[in-house]
């Protein structure tokens, strides 16, 4: 990174930038002036996912949502000139707290506290009016859950997955009704939010955002949320600490979730939703998988990521078959 152009940009120094660990998307780093600490976010070298990495588009959900919603870091910083860092970034104040990766976790009673308090987070993240954010023009009307369906699979075939087939024939034969629109993060998981105590202080990575089905979205978290029952190779990807003693199961996930945002569906519909998100995450994966195998970036981690892809593909074949 070229700190001496970020340093002129800014009007502030000097600067020490440093890279946080994790993460598989876009950038981030902590930027300090002395006391002064921000996190800087910037899309990664060689992305060419259509609609992912917009830095502007970011920046303006957080700058809407912090006005109304406490869980959310302060925005700073938007800058569209890639004369400065090579491409787009924006700068947020950074919150102090405990992130938890991988299988980083605790004991079975603060487990228990977390995993509910996440389940309520993302009911509450749910309850947002969209015309209070002024973000309805993202709003496209109903036929969210179809278009999201066909728009994954066009991402799957593109990102040259393999297989899939069955998976691929189940979702799109689904017909479920959809629900109103609300803001939606589309990557809510342990690793995305930042904890004080056993409390969420502030949602992050918000690169996904937009406005939708709020079940899609917590399909999506339940893609991530990996039992102590389900297979070893599964639990063993790390997504986070789901698989540990006195965390919420999938459906007691759901439960509490429902519970809280005043809405509720039959097990056997928001199933359709989890396979959706087991999907997704093998999408995101393989889109990454490729990326790396075509050279756009030397990341260790993502050498073997086509092994991760086929378990979330296996795992959703699985849930399919017991329905049957």
């Amino acid at each position: 990174m070229e700190v001496a152009r970020l340093e002129e940009y800014l009007g502030v120094g000097p600067l020490t930038v440093e890279r946080f660990s994790g993460g598989y998307s876009n950038l981030t780093y902590k930027v300090s002036a002395g006391e002064q600490q921000w996190v800087l976010r910037t899309a990664p070298p060689g992305a060419q996912v259509r609609g992912a990495h917009d830095m502007g588009r970011e920046f303006r959900i957080l700058k809407a949502v912090y006005e109304v919603f406490p869980k959310v870091p302060r925005p700073w910083r938007y800058c569209e000139d890639e004369n400065v860092l090579g491409r787009p970034f924006f700068l947020m104040e950074r919150v102090e707290g405990e992130i938890m990766r991988g299988r980083k976790g605790g004991p079975p009673e603060r487990m228990a506290r977390l995993s509910r308090e996440l389940a309520l987070q993302l009911a509450g993240l749910h309850s947002l009016d969209v015309d209070q954010l002024g973000l309805r023009e993202w709003d496209r009307g109903e036929g969210y859950i179809e278009r999201q369906v066909s728009g994954w699979i066009a991402r799957w075939h593109k990102a040259e997955g393999a297989d899939g087939a069955q998976l691929v024939g189940y979702l799109s034969g689904a017909r479920l009704e959809g629900s109103p629109a609300y803001l939606i993060h589309n990557d809510f998981k342990y690793d995305n939010v930042v904890l004080k105590g056993d409390e969420v202080a502030a949602i992050l990575d918000w690169e996904m955002a937009t406005v939708g089905d709020p079940w899609m979205d917590l399909g999506t978290s339940l893609g991530y949320w990996v039992e102590s029952g389900d297979a070893p190779e599964l639990q063993a990807l790390g997504f986070g600490p789901t698989h540990l003693p006195g965390n919420l199961t999938r459906r007691e996930f759901a439960e509490v979730y429902m519970e809280a945002a005043g809405r509720r569906r039959p097990w056997e519909e928001i199933e359709f939703f989890y396979v959706f998100g087991l999907f997704k995450v093998a999408v995101i994966a393989q889109q990454i998988f490729l990326r790396y195998r075509q050279g756009h970036t030397q990341d260790a981690r993502f050498a073997h990521l086509d092994v991760a892809v086929r378990l979330l593909l296996e795992q959703a074949v699985r849930v399919i078959e017991t329905r049957r």
